[in-house]
């Protein structure tokens, strides 16, 4: 009787510590060297480099802009605000007094500001809370604050957000808030 236990869990721990090695080292190593032979800056987080080679964000991760010389990004609800590790939406339904607040604060903020025409994504977070970009009007809600701050024509702000303007796989036009912050800090040192 040992026998046939011996003989029936044999084959079941050598599949496992085959698997193990396969699906745990082998694979993960295989699609590591592949992504970082083909793709290596997504691989490594489409990280933006300045001038001196340091580390300023990612293509594809949000950071919060918080001076008024900058564009700023949408709300985040990412741990206190475009936190990586806690990555997550609000879960506030439409009905929060939280959610109601927060927005109300925003809106307030905003008109303070002088934006008159209040897109969505300037008061709504993200699903994720580290979306990096922005739609083209809720750029262009924020060029008379940025010139103001900056002392720069409004239309000479406004123009950085057509080239930077691209379409997104769904359909929705976007606008990177790094990117378009790093044409802003090019142009005003000109």
């Amino acid at each position: 009787m040992n026998t046939d236990i011996t003989t029936a869990v044999r084959p079941a721990i050598v599949l496992t510590i085959l698997f193990a090695i396969l699906l745990g080292l082998v694979y993960p190593l295989a699609m590591t060297g592949i992504g970082q032979a083909i793709f290596p800056s997504q691989a490594n987080g489409s990280l933006v480099r300045d001038g001196g080679g340091r580390v300023i964000g990612s293509t594809v991760v949000g950071q919060a802009f918080t001076s008024d010389r900058y564009f700023q990004t949408r709300p985040s609800a990412a741990g206190k605000g475009y936190d990586g590790l806690a990555s997550s939406g609000s879960n506030y339904g439409p009905t929060s007094q939280a959610l109601a607040d927060r927005v109300k604060a925003d809106v307030a903020r905003r008109r303070g500001e002088g934006v008159t025409a209040m897109p969505a994504d300037l008061l709504t977070a993200s699903g994720s809370g580290l979306d990096p970009d922005l739609s083209p009007a809720a750029a262009l809600a924020q060029a008379p604050r940025v010139a103001r701050v900056r002392g720069l024509p409004v239309a000479r702000v406004a123009a950085l957000v057509a080239p930077l303007t691209e379409d997104s796989p769904l359909g929705d036009r976007h606008v990177n808030v790094l990117a378009l912050n790093q044409a802003l800090d090019r142009m005003t040192r000109r």
